[in-house]
């Protein structure tokens, strides 16, 4: 029994930092964006997060836990955000390839979480010191009582106020979507831009808002990465294909934030479960790692036959839209 809660609990550690970038992924795709760059804004957010909680304790004798958490979460929300306000520009008002604008944020994101967290390494004394312990520490307290419960307290409340986070984003998102009015209207600009704007609706604003809202949800993936997952350290390259992953969950979760939450879950077992196979050498071990991408091909397939309207991708996703065609 002990074996399954340890395996269920780092699935779900797993999963929430695949999750955070799955959901500011599909608010952005249901404005018509196509953002590639979801592992570029998540390693902005991590590194943005952790530089502020170390500038602020080593400014201070006696930095504070709560200070130091918003203070990060502030950052990797800006710094999220800022990586879909540049893709937003280059692909709404400048009309650049939506493909081509997303990778090149991969890129320009990952190079510069490295280059900072080497220059945070030099400025604490050497490469891998890095510490930002007391921030952290807000970051993995746990929930009062509820992870004494037997199993369940285990399994569901034994993490940090960013799993929780992650979650009710998911929940919001769903409602959001599906119950208002401005939800309605961004799935609109989505399907159709041409009609939503003949209605009366800001087209570009609304790819704006969701690209760039959205952005700042893939920031906080790249700040739970680091602050939680890893305890306020960074490791260059530290995060693996989870940006990828996320982009791969949104497919699987059929551009629904609910499915999100579950599809995170299976996707955090899929990618670990190679550790509790035993026996198993290292070509054997990557094949596991490419579980998750496997079943969202499967996913994709069987949504591509079924011919649902509600399991497609939104009409107008990867188009430009220009208003003088219209």
């Amino acid at each position: 029994m002990a074996a399954i809660i340890t395996f269920l609990q780092n699935a779900i550690r797993q999963g929430i930092c695949i999750l955070f970038g799955a959901n500011g992924e599909i608010l952005t795709e249901k404005s018509g964006n196509l953002n590639l760059g979801v592992p570029g804004m998540m390693y902005m957010g991590g590194i943005a997060g952790l530089a502020a909680a170390f500038m602020y304790e080593r400014s201070t004798q006696a930095p504070n836990p709560a200070v130091g958490f918003l203070l990060a979460l502030l950052a990797a929300l800006l710094a999220g955000g800022l990586g879909g306000l540049i893709y937003s520009v280059l692909t709404i008002s400048l009309r650049a390839n939506q493909n081509v604008s997303g990778l090149a944020l991969t890129t320009f994101g990952v190079g510069l979480g490295n280059f900072f967290g080497g220059s945070l390494s030099k400025l604490a004394g050497g490469v891998g010191q890095i510490s930002t312990a007391v921030t952290a520490s807000a970051f993995r307290t746990e929930l009062p009582v509820l992870p004494k419960i037997p199993v369940v307290g285990e399994v569901l409340f034994s993490y940090g106020l960013l799993t929780y986070i992650a979650i009710a984003v998911s929940i919001v998102l769903s409602w959001y979507l599906n119950r208002t009015r401005q939800g309605l209207c961004l799935r609109a600009v989505g399907e159709n831009p041409a009609t939503a704007d003949a209605a009366g609706i800001n087209v570009s604003l609304y790819k704006y808002l969701a690209t760039v809202i959205g952005g700042a949800i893939c920031g906080l993936g790249g700040l739970y990465f680091v602050m939680e997952y890893s305890g306020g350290t960074w490791t260059n390259n530290g995060f693996g294909d989870r940006g990828w992953l996320a982009v791969a969950l949104v497919i699987f979760a059929r551009w629904r934030p609910l499915n999100a939450i579950w599809g995170s879950l299976l996707f955090g077992a899929l990618y670990i479960l190679y550790l509790y196979i035993p026996g198993l050498g290292r070509s054997t071990q990557e094949i596991f790692k490419m579980l998750p991408y496997v079943v969202t091909i499967i996913v994709l397939i069987l949504t591509s036959l079924r011919k649902k309207k509600e399991d497609q991708p939104p009409e107008s996703l990867g188009l430009h839209y220009f208003r003088e065609d219209r």
